[in-house]
This record gives structure tokens, C-alpha cells and sequence, in this order.
């Protein structure tokens, strides 16, 4: 099994949020990407919002360099 990843510095947001999350299962990233979600950038949790978050995953590990164009 292969370790995935969420990046926010990769999506523009008004707080220009820097927190990329790891986990080794889906389960585990997802749950702790939606509590990101709702904690800090004030979504609902939802069916909806767990799928768009799911649909974002990638295979490995964040980059240490911001992802976002400089």
C-alpha cells in the first residue's frame, strides 16, 4: 500500500492555508482531511464534501516546496 496525500497550498483559499496531510490509508486521510476542512476552512461535512476531498488524494508525499506558482 503506497502513502497518499492531501495538499491545500495547492487550492486558492483567502487564508492561503500551507497544511498538506498524509496517510497511508484513505480512511485515515480522509477523516483527518475533513476535520481539516471543517475546522479551518468552515465546510459542512457531507457525502459531498467527503467525495470531492477523496477525488483530490494523490499517490505519495507532499512536496516540501509550495506547489502553487510563484
Amino acid at each position: 500500500m503506497s502513502r497518499k496525500y492531501i495538499d491545500c497550498r495547492e487550492y486558492p483559499s483567502e487564508m492561503n492555508c500551507s497544511v498538506a496531510l498524509s496517510a497511508d490509508t484513505d480512511k485515515e486521510l480522509l477523516e483527518a482531511a475533513v476535520q481539516h476542512a471543517v475546522t479551518v476552512h468552515h465546510h459542512v461535512d457531507s457525502p459531498e464534501l467527503r467525495s470531492q476531498l477523496t477525488a483530490l488524494f494523490k499517490e505519495g508525499t507532499p512536496p516540501v516546496d509550495s506547489p502553487r506558482a510563484a
